[in-house]
């Protein structure tokens, strides 16, 4: 059990954590869960010890043992098998004494214990671990120095996995995996045989994964039994109940104030008023919950473009003379939400590149509209930007003959605030700097915005905000994640990059799901699914039933315009003089048909809806 009792923590003098306090019992799955900047990882360096408390105290049972990743595996010369085997230290240690003892009790002690911990099975353990991590078996055999540093987390990652500690500790351990890899993880840690806590912003983990959640906020800690869509449910109520009782004790706070302002002057009455400001000084004001405001994106919308705007008819390409996409017959219009599936290193991102003309057609016809703009994101991306400048200087270089508040609004409009604008970049926190980012892809009001791992840095209100602005965009999406929530949200069509192609999948994200959970029985997985999958709308009725989709929103978004003029005229009080009763009856006239024409663009709406999600769900 990890017992957590009235801790306190300060950094630079400014309370973290206060007097905060949680019980886990042992063997349960746990998210802790948080605004950025409240204090999570500084937990995890304060259950381990790194860090000294400042007050209170946390247990676990005497010889349990705490595991985290490491921030890196070293590159060095030793294979990924023999790395992970590594990572099990009494293991290794037991197995090193067995080659050089000789005293027969103590051999038979070396062997039961070996016996025990079941040694034997432990290469099996590791393969299948770096298997469902992405590494295949030649891979295995290989040094940890021919990976790169993501590739080497993911060891990492194998490694405290195979040591089976007692308390797994995991910071953001998706964010350097693929879908598959994320997949695999949510297995894996709800079958762990010990207690695992874990920061994530990935609700399909928190949902899947994890029996509660460990809420950090307002320097406190709450512990909410459930999937992470329980606790936002029952966050939201106590949210509502707060700001309920917060009103109702305003409203008695300002009556006894009414009664000190009005009698405190008189001699007869001032006993009473003292007696009221002693009640209004003994009373504690109640708040709600800290909530994260949510923090928009606000993305340019493009002028609309006749379809395709992208059209590959026999498309190869790939690096130098190396092929690692043939057979490519591709077409994207505009409104085109499309996720691109598939397992890290199969092509998603030679795709992307060709797609946002930063790799070049080998072989094959590649037809682009001629004026089309893309807008690119990418993980290194983050990255790239200039350390030492601020987001302000950032915009200057793009737009240097923009007036100062208009780069000022532009980052406003994606959460970067006054202050955030004069910060240099290598002091912002990674999700500034993908918001950063974000806004340089999307400056120019791209056509089609393709998006690769997007929200490794973002918390879960961002990835929110981001699901909203996207849905609200009228470009093309390309969308490469292993956030399975998002790509639920915005994705309505699957390309599964795999065996050196790129083909429409015809399931749905849960059935690829479940393909990948089950990797030993997959053709009988969709070879069930397939006679069972009533045929799919055309694609030529999609694109029309989108057209009147977007078509009526944008007339219910006009009528709603014009409503409200309407509806300041007619508070105008200079309408009601003497004399205008004429006007008066042609604006109020002009309000009823205009109330009368949005409720028929209402329903034309709701309509058109219908219709496409009723052709989506064939």
């Amino acid at each position: 059990m990890l017992r957590i009792q009235d801790i306190t923590y300060s950094v630079e003098g400014r309370p973290l954590i206060d007097s905060a306090s949680a019980t886990i019992p042992t063997g349960h799955k746990v998210g802790l869960v948080g605004r950025n900047g409240t204090g999570k990882t500084t937990l995890f360096r304060l259950i381990r010890g790194e860090l000294a408390l400042e007050g209170g105290s946390i247990s676990l049972p005497s010889k349990a043992r705490i595991g985290g990743v490491a921030q890196e595996v070293p590159s060095s010369d030793v294979s990924l098998t023999d790395t992970v085997l590594a990572a099990d230290t009494e293991r290794a240690a037991l197995l090193a004494e067995a080659d050089s003892a000789s005293d027969p009790a103590r051999i038979a002690e070396i062997q039961t214990r070996l016996s025990d911990i079941d040694a034997w099975s432990a290469e099996a353990r590791a393969a299948s671990i770096l298997k469902g991590l992405g590494f295949d078996d030649a891979d295995q055999k290989r040094p940890c120095s021919d990976f790169s540093g993501g590739w080497r987390m993911r060891v990492a990652l194998a490694a405290v996995l195979f040591a089976q500690p007692d308390l797994l500790l995991l910071d953001e351990p998706t964010n350097y995996l693929d879908l598959e890899g994320a997949l695999w993880l949510e297995s894996y840690l709800a079958k762990y045989p010990h207690t695992v806590l874990i920061v994530s912003h990935d609700r399909g983990l928190l949902n899947r994964a994890v029996g509660a959640i460990l809420h950090l906020e307002d320097k406190k800690l709450t512990l909410y039994q459930g999937p992470y869509d329980t606790f936002a449910e029952t966050r939201a109520a106590r949210i509502l109940a707060a700001q309920s009782e917060a009103k109702k004790q305003e409203a008695r706070r300002a009556h006894l104030q009414s009664f000190v302002d009005r009698f405190r002057a008189k001699a007869s009455k001032a006993v009473q008023a003292q007696a009221r400001l002693k009640m209004i000084a003994k009373m504690k004001p109640i708040t709600t919950p800290q909530e994260a405001a949510l923090r928009a994106f606000t993305f340019p919308e493009p002028e609309e473009m006749s379809p395709p705007i992208i059209h590959i008819e026999g498309g190869i390409t790939g690096y130098g003379e190396t092929e690692i996409l043939k057979r490519l017959n591709l077409r994207i219009d505009q409104d085109d939400r499309i996720a691109l599936l598939g397992k890290n290193g199969q092509g998603k991102s030679t795709l992307s590149k060709l797609l946002a003309d930063r790799l070049p057609l080998m072989a094959g016809k590649m037809t682009r509209s001629s004026k089309l703009r893309i807008g690119y994101f990418a993980q290194h991306q983050v990255d790239e930007l200039y350390v030492d400048e601020t987001p302000l200087d950032h915009l200057r270089r793009l737009r240097p003959d923009e007036a100062p508040a208009k780069w000022r609004a532009r980052l406003a409009g994606f959460g970067l605030g006054a202050a955030q604008a004069e910060t240099e970049v290598g002091r912002l926190s990674g999700g500034q700097k993908a918001r950063l980012s974000l806004l340089i892809a999307t400056i120019d009001a791209p056509h089609m915005l393709i998006l690769d791992e997007p929200t490794n840095h973002l918390d879960i209100e961002s990835r929110e905000a981001l699901v909203e602005a996207l849905t609200a965009y009228s470009g093309a999406v390309i969308l490469v994640s292993h956030d399975m929530h998002l790509l639920s949200l915005v994705a309505d069509r699957l390309w599964l990059v795999s065996d050196g192609t790129v083909k429409p999948y015809d399931g749905d994200l849960e059935s690829y799901r479940a393909l990948l959970l089950a990797r030993e029985k997959p053709a009988a997985k969709t070879g069930a699914a397939k006679p069972a999958k009533p045929k799919r709308a055309s694609r030529d009725v999609l694109i029309a039933l989108r057209a009147d989709v977007r078509k009526s929103e944008a007339r219910v978004e006009k009528l709603s315009e014009m409503r409200e003029k309407l509806d300041e005229k007619l508070a105008d009080p200079n309408l009601y003089e003497p004399g205008k009763a004429a006007d008066m009856a042609v604006w109020q006239k002009k309000h009823a048909e205009c109330i009368e024409a949005l409720e028929r663009a209402e329903g034309l709406w709701m309509e058109a809806l219908e219709k496409l999600e009723q052709a989506e769900a064939q």
